[in-house]
Formats: structure tokens, sequence, C-alpha cells
């Protein structure tokens, strides 16, 4: 839980005070710097975040950080809140000052850039109610690129498959950001924790990240989340430049990863665009705490030091399911196989399914006019596509056509 993103600030291990652009600016305040905060005689020093959407002149401070316990998971971990909270101010208190103490303060976060150009890279898709109504191909426009290329390098028929195609279809109209999916495909593939320090160096190892961006005024923004894991793509820049055949596609159309043919090389991490794949620098699993071993899936992998790995669409449930379906003489059946982030999302923004199957439910949501692929125009041709995400503002509270939002930088 403390390498789990926070859904607004992508920070982890610590907590900061959160302050808005306009208050930064008028400041001199940047992400990191040390400030005092004073309230009823009681003082506390803590970084800044400046946050889109914070109100201008309030401070906003988690709770619960700053322990002191020993061996407590947290000791050390950011700053305690509550030295400023009083029985008079339990949640909120008027007339705090805020000091800038020309300090700084290293703060990890798992995303720097949070404004993104529409018209540029089709990263992110989305549009009103009243667009789709209007146009429902409208997302499709927008994503057809300025000078499209058919031409190609791959043969178009170089995989084909006769069984069972996977794939899957993220709904960001109906993401929340919360994060379950993050937590639930951490602990179904015994993906370990690696620390502040290795976070700070760009080095979290969580498959799936959820990207969030923020458009319209700085002081009124939208706030989009995006999940991105493994895209799986039919035509995989990383399986190109592999020099081992540590990834390759499989007979079912999954972008599989050999973790015992692994070399290291990071040329598959370099060439894939989403930037999914998550490298072991350092032996970050204990295998030798006897305590440890039963809380591991038994039926994944514990991926030792110098390995690539990344999203599997949960493959041992596919396993499991697929001999299951053997046993009893039958076709796994749309539905059977759920994989961990689907069956953690509240929103059930994230379905799973077999593409062969023109009745499964992933497969007519990719015939839904809101389905793009991310990147589609490097002809990468993901598995994983999202729908679009469909506001529904109300005129009389904000403008149809927000512009853009940027984000102030602090490096």
């Amino acid at each position: 839980m403390q390498e789990l993103a926070k859904p607004v600030t992508k920070l982890t291990w610590d907590n900061a005070a959160l302050i808005s652009p306009a208050t930064a600016e008028k400041q001199a305040l940047g992400n990191g710097d040390l400030v005092e905060l004073a309230s009823a005689g009681r003082t506390l020093r803590l970084p800044v975040w400046v946050t889109p959407g914070q109100a201008d002149e309030t401070v906003g401070i988690h709770l619960g950080y700053g322990r002191s316990q020993v061996g407590h998971v947290g000791k050390g971990t950011g700053f305690n809140g509550y030295a400023l909270r009083t029985s008079n101010s339990m949640w909120s208190a008027r007339g705090v000052t805020l000091r800038k103490t020309g300090g700084r303060y290293q703060l990890a976060t798992t995303q720097t850039h949070h404004s993104i150009d529409s018209e540029e890279r089709q990263v992110y898709r989305a549009g009103t109610l009243r667009e789709f109504l209007a146009d429902p191909a409208f997302i499709k426009q927008k994503t057809e690129s300025p000078d499209p290329r058919s031409e190609t390098l791959f043969d178009p028929n170089e995989h084909s498959y006769q069984g069972y195609r996977w794939g899957m279809s993220i709904d960001l109209t109906a993401c929340i950001g919360c994060n379950a999916c993050v937590l639930a495909c951490q602990s179904e593939n015994n993906i370990p924790v690696v620390g502040k320090q290795q976070v700070g160096l760009r080095r979290e190892l969580q498959w799936i990240r959820i990207d969030t961006y923020f458009s319209g005024s700085l002081d009124q923004p939208a706030m989009s989340h995006q999940p991105v894991p493994c895209m799986h793509c039919e035509n995989a820049p990383c399986e190109l430049v592999c020099p081992v055949g540590a990834t390759l596609h499989d007979h079912e159309g999954l972008n599989l990863q050999v973790y015992n043919r692994c070399i290291g090389t990071r040329y598959c991490s370099n060439n894939c665009p989403y930037k999914v794949r998550r490298f072991n620098f350092f032996q970050y699993a204990d295998y030798h705490t006897p305590s440890l071993r039963p809380m591991r899936n038994p039926n994944v992998t514990v991926r030792w030091r110098g390995v690539m790995e990344k999203c599997t669409y949960c493959i041992q449930r596919i396993s499991a399911a697929r001999i299951t379906a053997k046993e009893e003489d039958r076709p796994i059946g749309d539905g059977e196989i759920r994989t961990a982030c689907q069956q953690a999302c509240p929103a059930e923004a994230i379905v799973f399914g077999d593409l062969s199957d023109p009745n499964s439910r992933v497969s007519k949501l990719k015939k839904v006019p809101l389905d793009y692929s991310m990147l589609g125009e490097l002809n990468t041709r993901p598995r994983t596509t999202y729908l679009a995400k469909l506001r529904n503002p109300n005129p009389a509270l904000e403008p149809e056509h927000p512009e853009e939002a940027r984000m102030p930088r602090h490096d």
C-alpha cells in the first residue's frame, strides 16, 4: 500500500502538502520544496506538491504518515499531519501560515507528465455525449492519423488462430482510478515491492499503471484515469528485438515472456512504445524467509534478478480454465476466465475474453464506435483497446470544450 501511487498526485511512500498552481506561483514554490506550516502554536515541516484542482490559499495533508513505531512497515515514512491536529480542528483549521524554508525533499512519483495534446498522439481519447449523439464515429475520426500508412514490413498473415484469441477492453468512462486493479495484479502475480529509492529511479515493478490526466483550467480541471497494462500487440515491437526469443507470440495471441530464457538486454523495453515492461534490477523477492512463502501465488513464478516481466493476461488462470474445459470436453465459456484486474475492478471497467467468438462480450465491445487503440498509428495492433471516455457536462457549470491544462513543471 505504501508503494501504491495515489490516484491524483501519483506519489508513493510519502505524503506532502498539496497546494494549487496559483498558490505555488505566488509563494515561488515547486514540487519537493520544504515549507513550515504553523497553526495554533504547532508547527510541521513537510514538502509541497503542486496539484491542479486544489483550492487556492489552502493546503491539503494526508494523515497517517510519519510513524515512529519500531518494526512498523511505515516507520519513518512521510510526515505526521497529526502534529497540527487539535480537538478544536479535527479535520480542518483556519489561519494556518505557510513559510518557505529553502530546503528540499525528494519525493517519489510514478508519473511526471499529466497533460497530453489530444491532437498529436492517440493515447487518451475523450469527448462529450453531445458529440457522440451527433456523430457516433467521432472518436474514430479523432484517432485517424493525419498521414495514414498502410505499408508494413509485417506479414499480414503471420499470425493465424484456429482456436482462442484473447483480448481485453477497458472502458475509460467507467474507470474511477481507484488502483484496485494494480493491487490485484500485484498480489496475483507475486510482484515484489521495490521501495522508495527504486521508485524514484523509475524502477517500480507493478504490471499495471494508472495514468492520470488533467484537462480544463488549472483551478478547476477535469480529471481522467487510464489503466495501462501490456497491450499484447499483434505486431509486437518487443518480439522483433529480443536476441534470445524470450518474448514471443503463442498460438492464442498472447505476448509471452519466458523468464528462464531472458538475459536482461532490455531491448524489448526500449522498443515498447507503451513502456509497460518491468525489469528486476535487483533481487527484490525474498526467497529465503519461510514466513513469506505462503503469501505468494504458487501458480505464478517468482522472478529472479535480471529478467524482464510484464502483464500476462493472468495466463495461469487461462491455463486452469483450459484444463477444466478439456476435462469436461467443452469449450471455455465467455466470462469463465476473469483476470485479476478485471475481478477486482469495482466499476467493471475491464472486460477480458475470446476475440474469436463474435458473441463474446469483449468482441462486442470492440465493435462499439468508441473503441480505439492506444498509439494505433504505430501499427502495433494491440489486443488491449479502450472505449473512449464520454462526459455529459452541464453547460451552466463548465464549457463543453475546455482548454487543455498545462501542468507546471518543477523538475
